[in-house]
């Protein structure tokens, strides 16, 4: 049994000795294989890169490590750049592309570049290639001459390798964690645009005698894939914050997908106007799970031009808070700031076909300087469609109308349908808007009729408010028929003593007696229909001359014309001239009695 054992670890031992020897010499031809095939496979790489993009752009590292064995390699301290002068010759030669591309990175990673296949078959077939954490600057420049190119190659990059190489391919080429800057040379000052922490995954990249014509690859690729994990940029004026969760987009589908964009302001609603100064709107939005498809990539890496056939929008909100407390801007001009009017003035081009909105509530509020208190409209669970939200004179010329159709509630209650109408072409912002408020509690009004017009509804019940308005940058005109029954206001004062609103009994006395109409219409069957015309101030907004052009009719409608709130001017100033009369009087009487007393007095003595 002993010489057994003894004979065994013998065995054991030679078998290890002989596995130790040939690893040593697999490891010395590896380490040789490596050392001769490290500058040859440096021109080879330097090489493919040159001639693949018309010899447009240079690659240059400061070291590679090479496994051929494993068929891995790392480039250390990687630049590709390109070559200006190869760039204004293929300008000249109108071959150059509208993008100009510089890249640098610390590490490029090359997975399973298969060199036995390289050797026998002349195809170098790489399984992946990583970019980690590259600076990736992207210059923009359109030419007319790519105007109507399709999204691949001007020449097929298989004219250049052809001579060392039958195929070129890449599985997978992952940008991990890239940092991106895109500048724009196409306006008359350059702008810039930053992001960071951005993957983009490039799959089955080809080059070979047809995959230049193929029509399924983009740019001889199959497919493009960008994540965004999270991101967030602040505002140029340093007021808000703008954030994007969890961005994917894949080019062979055409769909991004956003789980949540937010503009937040970073100030509160009471601090904001007074950071920036003067009375300045205040926006918080936040929007989630955001669709977009049928974009067109290829026209957005060329021409920087967003086209897509859909957007979806769903869970959201709007809010916009002012403060009127604080002084209005000096000689501030809103004049071209209606929507339509601002999607015209964004640089880049675009064009959604169609918008589908679900669940958004949008909130306005106002605190106002007179009545020391916020008032607040709100319209609850909104939906509809935009269509045609373009800014592309091509597109305009042909459809020059962008309509949005949207049912919400008024303060939650209220139904209430709405149609815009926006000339994309008009110089002075013309659009139109009609709609339908159907039944509801008039009482759901006051959360604004009492701070921004000093009005309390004490009871009412709206039948029915339709509106049809056309409007521009200065003048809004339309008709406001306001059907509604057992109406009874209050009018209001702010008490400085008591720090909030009072009625103010006698007027709201009159009021109700000699002004209001408590239904309309009235028990004669007669209806008051009101037109209206309202003037806009230059330094309004948008959803202000559609609140005050309705605020008008309301107004006609229940009776408070200029009329007869002139009636009530005259009686309560002839209630006023009886009143100071019987005070004189009743002063005159208690004069005569103390003149009497004083007499009787005196008498006595």
């Amino acid at each position: 049994m002993p010489e057994k054992k003894r004979y065994r670890y013998k065995v054991i031992k030679w078998i290890g000795a002989v596995l130790l020897i040939l690893f040593i010499i697999l490891a010395g031809i590896a380490w040789y294989l490596n050392y001769k095939s490290k500058p040859a496979i440096s021109e080879q790489i330097k090489s493919l890169i040159y001639k693949s993009t018309d010899r447009l752009y240079t690659i240059s590292f400061t070291n590679i490590t090479t496994n051929i064995l494993t068929g891995h390699a790392v480039l250390r301290n990687v630049k590709i750049t390109p070559d200006t002068n190869r760039y204004h010759q293929l300008i000249a030669l109108k071959r150059a592309p509208n993008n100009l591309y510089e890249v640098s990175l610390k590490k490029l990673v090359i997975k399973n570049f298969h060199p036995f296949t390289v050797y026998r078959e002349h195809k170098l077939q790489i399984d992946e290639v990583l970019f980690d954490k590259p600076d990736v600057s992207m210059m923009n420049k359109q030419f007319d001459f790519n105007e109507n190119r399709p999204p691949r190659p001007i020449q097929s990059p298989y004219t250049f390798i052809s001579k060392l190489l039958k195929e070129f391919s890449i599985q997978t080429i992952l940008f991990k964690d890239a940092s991106f800057k895109y500048i724009n040379k196409n306006l008359p000052k350059a702008e810039i645009f930053s992001i960071k922490d951005l993957n983009i995954t490039l799959t089955d990249l080809l080059i070979d005698s047809t995959s230049a014509q193929d029509p399924k690859r983009l740019y001889l690729l199959k497919d493009v894939l960008i994540n965004l994990n999270d991101y967030t940029y602040p505002t140029p004026d340093k007021m808000y914050d703008i954030k994007l969760s969890q961005l994917d987009f894949r080019a062979s589908t055409g769909k991004l997908r956003i789980k949540k964009f937010a503009l937040v302001p970073l100030y509160d609603e009471m601090k904001f106007g007074s950071v920036a100064g003067y009375a300045k709107d205040r926006f918080n939005i936040q929007m989630s799970d955001i669709l977009l498809n049928g974009i067109d990539l290829p026209l957005y890496i060329k021409k920087q031009e967003l086209r897509a056939k859909e957007m979806a929008i769903a869970n959201g909100f709007v809010s916009v808070f002012n403060n009127r407390n604080l002084p209005k801007r000096e000689k501030e001009n809103r004049i071209g700031r209606f929507p339509h009017q601002l999607l015209q003035k964004l640089e880049a081009p675009i064009l959604v076909e169609k918008i589908i909105l679900k669940e958004i509530n949008i909130n306005y509020s106002v605190f106002d300087d007179q009545s020391k208190q916020k008032g607040r409209i709100s319209f609850d669970h909104t939906s509809g469609t935009i269509t045609n939200a373009t800014n592309i004179e091509k597109v305009k010329a042909v459809q020059p109308i962008m309509e949005s159709k949207l049912s919400t509630y008024l303060m939650g209650q209220g139904k209430l349908d709405v149609d815009f109408k926006f000339d994309l072409q008009a110089k002075n912002g013309a659009f139109s808007y009609a709609g339908v408020l159907h039944s509801t509690n008039a009482r759901t009004l006051n959360q604004i009729t009492r701070p921004l017009g000093l009005v309390q509804i004490n009871r009412g019940y709206v039948d029915k408010l339709d509106f049809n308005f056309s409007a521009n940058d200065s003048t809004s005109k339309g008709k406001v028929n306001f059907s509604y029954y057992d109406l009874s206001v209050a009018l209001m004062r702010n008490d400085p003593e008591k720090g909030h609103l009072v009625k103010r009994g006698f007027l709201s006395f009159l009021a109700n007696a000699l002004i209001i109409n408590s239904e309309n219409p009235d028990r004669n069957g007669k209806f008051i229909s009101a037109d209206v015309v309202y003037s806009r101030p230059a330094n309004t907004s948008f959803f202000n001359l559609i609140w005050r052009s309705l605020f008008i009719g309301i107004k006609h409608s229940v009776g408070l014309t200029e009329e007869k709130q002139n009636e009530v001017r005259e009686h309560i100033a002839k209630f006023k001239a009886i009143k100071a009369s019987r005070k004189e009087r009743k002063q005159k009487r208690i004069e005569r009695r103390r003149q009497r007393a004083q007499e009787e007095r005196e008498e006595k003595r």
